[in-house]
C-alpha cells in the first residue's frame, strides 16, 4: 500500500515517516509540504493512502480532499480538534490529533490496511459498496441510508433531507451541489435547481411535476437531460 505524506512542517513529516518504519505494509511514495505539490505528484504516482495535515498555507487539507475526484483513503494528522466533524463527513479513515501516540497511529494504519485489503478485487472479493453517508445535523453526525431518502430540498446554505418514513426532515448546513456529489448517480436525479429525488420513491410524472409518496415536486426543463435519463425508455 503506497502512501503520500502532506504537511508544511518538516518535523511532522519526519515523525510520520519514522512511525511508518514500524508498519511493513505501507510504503512512503512521497512527501509534500503543500497541497499543490501533492496534487501534482498524485497525477503521476499511484497513491492508496494520504496522511494529510489540515492547517497549511494556500489550499488546506480539507479543501484538498474535497477537490479530489478519485480520492485515496485519508488519515488526517492535525493539531486542531475543531475540524474533526468536517473531516469525518469526508469519510476519512481516521482523524489523529498531534502529538499522536504511536499506538493510536498504528491503529489508524491497520484500519486503512483492512479496508485496502477488503477493496482489492484481485483476490476475488466483492468491492465494498457504501449504502449510506454521514451528515452534520443538530450538532451530531447523523447516518443517512441512501434508500431511505425520498427527496432533498436545497435552501440557500441548507439542505432538507426528507426521509420516506419520517415526518420531520434532517436539516443540515450544506449546499445541494455538495450533497449531490455524495449520492449514487443511478438512483438520485437533480430535477430542479432546488430538488434531488430518489427515483425509487417516484410514483407519477406529469408535465412540470413529479409525485412521490409524500410530496409533489416541480421539475425544470433546465434539467431535461437528467430527467430523460431518469425516465429511460417509456413503454407505450
Amino acid at each position: 500500500m503506497r502512501c503520500l505524506l502532506i504537511d508544511d512542517e518538516p518535523l511532522a513529516l519526519d515523525l510520520i515517516e519514522d512511525n511508518l518504519k514500524q508498519v511493513n505494509y505501507i510504503q512512503v511514495a512521497g512527501r509534500c509540504p503543500t497541497a499543490g505539490e501533492a496534487l501534482i505528484l498524485m497525477q503521476s504516482e499511484k497513491i492508496d493512502l494520504l496522511f494529510c495535515d489540515i492547517g497549511m498555507p494556500g489550499l488546506n487539507g480539507l479543501q484538498l480532499i474535497k477537490s479530489l475526484i478519485h480520492r485515496p483513503m485519508v488519515i488526517f494528522v492535525t493539531a486542531y480538534e475543531k475540524f474533526a466533524i468536517e473531516g469525518f463527513e469526508l469519510d476519512v479513515i481516521d482523524y489523529l490529533v498531534k502529538p499522536v501516540p504511536i499506538d493510536r497511529f498504528l491503529k489508524a494504519c491497520q484500519k486503512a490496511y483492512n479496508l485496502f485489503e477488503l477493496n482489492k478485487t484481485s483476490t476475488g472479493q466483492t468491492p465494498v459498496i457504501k449504502n449510506h453517508f454521514f451528515i452534520h445535523a443538530n450538532y451530531n453526525l447523523v447516518k443517512i441510508i441512501f434508500s431511505d431518502i425520498e427527496y432533498i430540498e436545497g435552501l440557500k446554505d441548507y439542505v432538507k433531507i426528507n426521509l420516506a418514513d419520517q415526518s420531520r426532515p434532517v436539516i443540515s448546513r450544506s449546499s445541494i451541489k455538495a450533497l449531490e456529489s455524495q449520492l449514487p448517480a443511478d438512483i438520485f436525479y437533480r430535477v430542479h435547481k432546488s430538488y434531488i429525488i430518489n427515483v425509487e420513491h417516484v410514483l407519477q410524472i406529469r408535465r412540470g411535476k413529479i409525485k412521490t409518496r409524500n410530496a409533489e415536486l416541480p421539475m425544470s426543463d433546465n434539467y431535461r437531460d437528467m430527467i430523460n435519463k431518469m425516465i429511460g425508455k417509456v413503454i407505450e
